[in-house]
């Protein structure tokens, strides 16, 4: 789930200082930066010099080949620039870059361009965000680039194209209606192969997911993919097909709205599939295909080619959003192509996958506390519940971790030259939920539960909440951990090949450097806001660079007014959002 009050995201909408007219600002009389077209080869082997996708590779890794900034001397890091968007609300996208061009996409449907060394700007973009709209967040987790074209998705669900040196728009293509589906845009996009992929949020509101891939040239639509198979199709059989509930596939949840991780070599897609709708599985008995899964697709075609699911008939808002991350590790004691993730259910999964895609499970285990798993099949990875933590209609429940889960939707990260997997994960909290039957109208909530009443409780003596988990990929151990005794973690993390892992996602507004191989802390800078966006490192003229944006907003911001009343904490954070660029100092 995305889930934030409604208020609280209209008044962030309010509050926005920037104007609410669609433009793109008109570049500068100066010549602008030399800018060199993205090709299918560079993104499937991008130059450590340049960030061009949301997690620094197709294999979803977070992770720089740059090695200027050591362990030795991140401690001189310095301010390079830094720029204000004047937008509020939480900031959830990394600055992407190419040569001396950097994007950065905002809440309320900006883009702004800026110098990369420099920090001036380029241009601005802004898609006019339309009223009335129910989407639980206007927040934006990126863009995409390909050609001499920059990607980017709206809160009223149109992807559009813009012209990368100037900002000007392209094309447009409607991606959802959402007065009609109820669906809006969070997710940055992905290009594959001259295919522009983008999915939906909106499994709160009686959306059923899917993924659709536009042309990159003209924006026509190439295919469709839905994550809830229909009647007729390979997995239809999981979902009822008579009785009370026979329809509740028409909304059945599975939004893929966090971007996939691609195997180029083998030409596979991978993409995670979003929580059940409404989330109480007792509304839609049976496993519910393809929810809370991961699956293996053919670009060319959206065909699901195979597909492994994390957790049968999902009633907790469990989604499984995130893509697994694209490795290899020791099985056996050898070497197996495959793929790692942390759930959102409080568990790590090691997945393996061959040549055509074929997804099996190897092993799993729990990495934050998981009330409602009794036992996980180690054959099959299927878990058996715990009915008592299991939210049903007309019934209260409690479970944890909460609905926000072990790891919410920030990115974690993979070190190739540590081994180990960096998991932003959160702890020690629970939910408790009443069942409810909600009627599905556009645009307002039908959860299955009153979203005024998301009961969230923390445990007793609870020691910390977030923090940063190190997992050695092959050891299938935790390496160290760092653990954050006042604030929740909705920090993506970044690792590089100096051997620093880079980190936010705090309340106390720091942005964090560690030592990848220990956890150290190595050194810390306090930003205007807090930090929920993906950190991102490039290189121009030789010099490295670390780029963040900070902008607190949220479901981090919604869960720091809870935390207020359960156990004393600040009850706000201040917002307003900023891009930050650091270098070594002399």
């Amino acid at each position: 789930m995305k889930v934030s009050l409604k208020q609280s995201l209209m008044m962030a909408a309010l509050a926005a200082t920037v104007s609410s007219a669609s433009l793109a600002a008109a570049p500068s009389a100066a010549p602008q930066p030399a800018y060199k077209p993205v090709t299918d080869a560079r993104l499937a082997n991008p130059e450590p010099e340049n960030w061009l996708l949301t997690k620094g590779n197709y294999e979803g890794w977070s992770y720089s080949p740059l090695n200027q900034v050591t362990t030795a001397n991140v401690s001189k890091l310095k301010p390079v620039w830094s720029s204000s968007t004047g937008v509020l609300s939480g900031h959830e996208a990394p600055a992407i870059v190419n040569g001396e061009y950097m994007f950065v996409a905002t809440p309320h449907n900006h883009v702004f361009a800026y110098n990369a060394k420099t920090g001036k700007p380029l241009w601005h973009f802004q898609r006019e965000v339309p009223e009335g709209i129910g989407a639980l967040h206007r927040t934006n987790r990126g863009v995409s680039l390909y050609g001499d074209k920059v990607y980017v998705g709206s809160v009223d669900c149109v992807l559009s194209a813009l012209d990368a040196k100037t900002g000007k728009l392209i094309w447009e293509a409607e991606v959802c209606n959402w007065e009609q589906e109820s669906a809006y845009i969070t997710s940055a996009p992905l290009v594959v192969k001259g295919k522009v992929l983008i999915g939906p949020s909106g499994g709160e509101f009686g959306v059923r997911g899917f993924l659709k891939a536009f042309d990159a040239e003209t924006g026509k639509l190439v295919w469709t993919r839905y994550s809830v198979p229909a009647p007729g199709e390979k997995g239809f059989e999981t979902w009822p097909k008579d009785g009370k509930w026979k329809d509740a596939w028409k909304h059945g949840g599975g939004t893929m709205w966090m971007p996939g991780n691609y195997d180029a070599k083998n030409d596979v897609i991978y993409w995670g599939v979003g929580n059940g709708g409404p989330w109480m599985g007792d509304q839609r008995p049976g496993d519910n295909l393809y929810l809370a899964s991961v699956l293996a697709l053919d670009p060319a075609t959206g065909d699901i080619k195979s597909h492994f699911q994390y957790h049968w008939n999902d009633s907790w808002d469990w989604a499984g959003m995130n893509a697994p991350t694209l490795v290899e590790y020791t099985k056996n004691g050898k070497k197996v192509t495959g793929m790692i993730s942390a759930q959102r259910n409080g568990r790590i999964y090691w997945l393996d996958r061959d040549a055509k895609g074929k997804i099996s499970y190897n092993k799993s285990e729990p990495y934050v506390t998981n009330t409602v798993f009794k036992s996980v099949d180690k054959k099959t990875g299927r878990p058996t519940y715990n009915m008592d933590a299991k939210p049903t209609t007309g019934e209260t429940h409690t479970y944890c971790p909460s609905l926000w889960g072990g790891k919410d939707w920030p990115y974690e990260a993979y070190n190739p030259q540590t081994g180990m997997l960096y998991v932003p994960y959160n702890d020690n909290h629970c939910l408790t939920l009443t069942g409810i039957i909600q009627p599905i109208i556009p645009g307002q909530w039908s959860a299955g539960a009153d979203i005024n009443k998301l009961d969230l409780s923390v445990k007793p003596g609870f020691d910390h909440i977030g923090g940063i988990q190190a997992w050695g990929v092959d050891s299938g151990k935790v390496e160290w951990t760092e653990k954050y005794p006042t604030s929740w973690n909705f920090g993506s993390i970044l690792t590089t090949a100096g051997g620093v892992l880079f980190a936010g996602g705090t309340n106390d507004k720091m942005f964090r450097a560690y030592d990848a191989k220990s956890g150290k802390l190595l050194w810390s800078f306090p930003t205007p806001s807090g930090i929920i966006s993906p950190p991102s490192s490039f290189s121009i003229d030789g010099k490295q660079y670390v780029a963040v944006v900070s902008g607190y907003g949220v479901d981090a911001q919604w869960i720091q007014g809870k935390m207020h009343g359960l156990a004393g904490w600040d009850e706000k954070v201040p917002e307003g959002g900023s891009v930050w660029v650091f270098a070594l100092g002399e």
